[in-house]
């Protein structure tokens, strides 16, 4: 088995999985922008890709020969499901497999997400049935389900398990992203893995803004292996990239004049209506003045035409 994630440098950054955002096409509005060091699927169900094939899961499997390293993101509840999917994202080319234990959404936790975090052994089961894949096996969690101190037995289960990296959200199931991640636990969390499994990489994610902002976590906390940027990456595209963020227009809009022309190329094949984009455009349009109202007009699009006819002013 070749395992990716013994030659990274560290530390390492990742574009965190986010159901309908990270697919294709976002991952490679990333790319333009400053590429992290690992990609992450979609969130991809197992049991919905055994029993209803490529219609179960829409396009989230769906990546490039330029996206090295790529990992896919499976969950579901039942091992063999696990073990099946596994062996199609290997055949698929991806290089690793990462299991989510840790999404909170209601569809998520009726068979897997952070609603394995109460249930131990069938967590120990899926990770076991993904390895016989051959690709190196990963997991992303939370703290715990209801209270911030299930964290260590949890965690410790985990790292049991001989696994190459586990990303820890720093929040429990239920804060949902109410509260601040606890950073705080950080060098607990360290200390664990290294009394259980020194092997194991450590990835934290919560509240990471970018790049800079977490080179001051690892500057604080050694011990980290990497860290993993969500909903960062939409207040600022450009997370991955050293130095300060811009505040100039131009490469905002010139980042969704690609975003749109991916779209467009990806959209046969993707599947995804119109309707799929609007949620990127706030990421965009921002910090100008008249930025609320072209959000506004963006969002009364019908098409990437209409989309480029009202952002033109600002490219000229």
């Amino acid at each position: 088995m070749s395992n990716f994630w013994k030659d990274l440098k560290q530390p390492f950054f990742v574009l965190a999985p986010m159901e309908a955002v990270t697919d294709v096409v976002f991952r490679h509005v990333v790319k333009k922008a400053g590429a992290p060091d690992i990609w992450f699927s979609e969130f991809t169900n197992a049991t919905g890709w055994v029993h209803a094939g490529q219609k179960a899961i829409g396009g989230r499997l769906i990546k490039t020969d330029d996206e090295k390293p790529i990992v896919a993101q499976i969950w579901g509840g039942e091992p063999g499901d696990m073990e099946q999917l596994a062996i199609h994202c290997r055949e698929l080319g991806f290089h690793g497999v990462d299991i989510n234990m840790g999404c909170p959404a209601k569809s998520a936790i009726k068979s897997g997400g952070a609603a394995l975090i109460r249930h131990p052994e069938l967590a120990a089961a899926s990770i076991s049935a993904a390895k016989t894949a051959g690709l190196p096996v990963s997991v992303k969690t939370r703290l715990g389900y209801t209270h911030v101190d299930e964290w260590q037995d949890w965690l410790k289960h985990l790292l049991q398990q001989d696994i190459v990296n586990l990303t820890i959200h720093l929040r429990t199931k239920k804060e949902m992203s109410k509260v601040p991640a606890h950073h705080e636990l950080i060098p607990q969390i360290i200390a664990l893995r290294e009394e259980i499994a020194p092997q194991t990489l450590l990835t934290f994610n919560g509240d990471i803004r970018d790049r800079a902002h977490g080179m001051e976590l690892i500057d604080k906390y050694p011990g980290i292996n990497g860290l993993m940027i969500g909903r960062g990456i939409f207040h600022n595209p450009f997370a991955f990239k050293d130095g300060p963020a811009s505040s100039e227009i131009t490469p905002l809009i010139e980042l969704l004049s690609y975003h749109l022309d991916l779209f467009d190329q990806w959209q046969p094949q993707l599947g995804r209506p119109y309707e799929t984009l609007k949620r990127f455009f706030k990421i965009y349009i921002r910090d100008f003045d008249g930025a609320k109202e072209l959000r506004d007009q963006l969002i009364h699009t019908a098409n990437t035409d209409e989309a480029r006819v009202a952002i033109s002013h600002l490219t000229q």
